[in-house]
C-alpha cells in the first residue's frame, strides 16, 4: 500500500486521534454507518488495511492485513489476528471470507482495482464487501485536499474517488448489487462534533459514505 511507512512512523499519533475531540465522536458515527452494512454478510470478518484495529475491535472483525508493521502491533493487541500484507495480494485462499471491510484505506492504496479484485477472490460466493469512502464530492475531501497541499504527512498521500469512480471500480472487480449509507453532515475542521444517525443514501453533503457490495 501506499505510503505506508507514514503510517508506522507516525502510529501513536495516527492512533491517539480516535480517543480525542474530534477524532471519538467522529469515529462513534462512522461505525455506526458500517455496522449494519458489514453484520448483513456471514463471518468470517477480514478488515483490509487494519490499521491500530480500531475498527476491527468495534465492528467485531475477526482478522486484519496491514503493511504497517507499527499499526499492526497495536491491532494485534485489540485481539485481532493480524497479517503483514499489501490489499494487492492478500495471503488467504480463495472463498475464505463472508465479508471484508475496507475503511478509510482505498484512497492510500497503490492499485485500488487489484485491490478490489483480490477481494473478490477471498470471498465467499454472495459475501459482500464494505468500504468506508470520503467521496471526492464531499466538503471533506476538499478540507483534506487543502490540508495535503499544505504537506500532511497522512493526506498528501492520499487520493479521493468519486461515487462514479468507485462504483466503475467496484462493477469492473465483478460486484453488484450497492447500497449506501451516509452520515456526518457537520463542517469539517470542528473542534467537536455530536452525534448524527446515518441516512440510508449516498449524499455528496456528508463526511463519510459507507458502500456495501456483494460478490456476484
Amino acid at each position: 500500500m501506499m505510503s505506508y511507512q507514514a503510517f508506522d512512523t507516525h502510529a501513536d499519533e495516527y492512533d491517539a486521534w480516535f480517543d480525542n475531540e474530534p477524532g471519538a465522536a467522529i469515529f462513534a458515527m462512522e461505525v455506526e454507518c458500517l455496522q449494519p452494512l458489514l453484520h448483513s454478510h456471514y463471518r468470517p470478518y477480514l478488515e483490509v488495511g487494519v490499521g491500530s484495529g480500531r475498527f476491527a475491535q468495534a465492528l467485531g472483525i475477526e482478522y486484519g492485513v496491514d503493511p504497517a508493521l507499527a499499526l499492526l502491533k497495536k491491532a494485534k493487541a485489540r485481539g485481532i489476528r493480524v497479517k503483514r500484507a499489501s490489499g494487492e495480494k492478500l495471503p488467504f485462499s480463495s472463498g475464505s471470507f463472508g465479508g471484508i471491510l475496507i475503511a478509510l484505506t482505498l484512497c492510500f492504496v497503490d492499485d485500488p482495482l487489484q485491490v478490489l479484485r483480490e477481494v473478490y477472490r477471498v470471498l465467499m460466493p454472495n459475501g459482500g464487501l464494505v468500504l468506508g469512502l470520503i467521496l471526492k464530492e464531499s466538503p471533506w475531501a476538499r478540507f483534506y485536499i487543502d490540508k495535503a497541499e499544505e504537506g500532511h504527512y497522512i493526506y498528501s498521500k492520499a487520493r479521493f474517488f468519486s461515487k462514479d469512480e468507485v462504483e466503475s471500480l467496484l462493477h469492473l472487480s465483478g460486484f453488484e448489487n450497492f447500497q449506501y449509507r451516509s452520515v456526518l453532515f457537520q463542517p469539517p475542521g470542528q473542534g467537536s462534533y455530536h452525534f448524527e444517525r446515518p441516512l440510508s443514501a449516498c449524499l455528496k453533503s456528508s463526511g463519510f459514505t459507507a458502500i456495501s457490495a456483494r460478490k456476484r
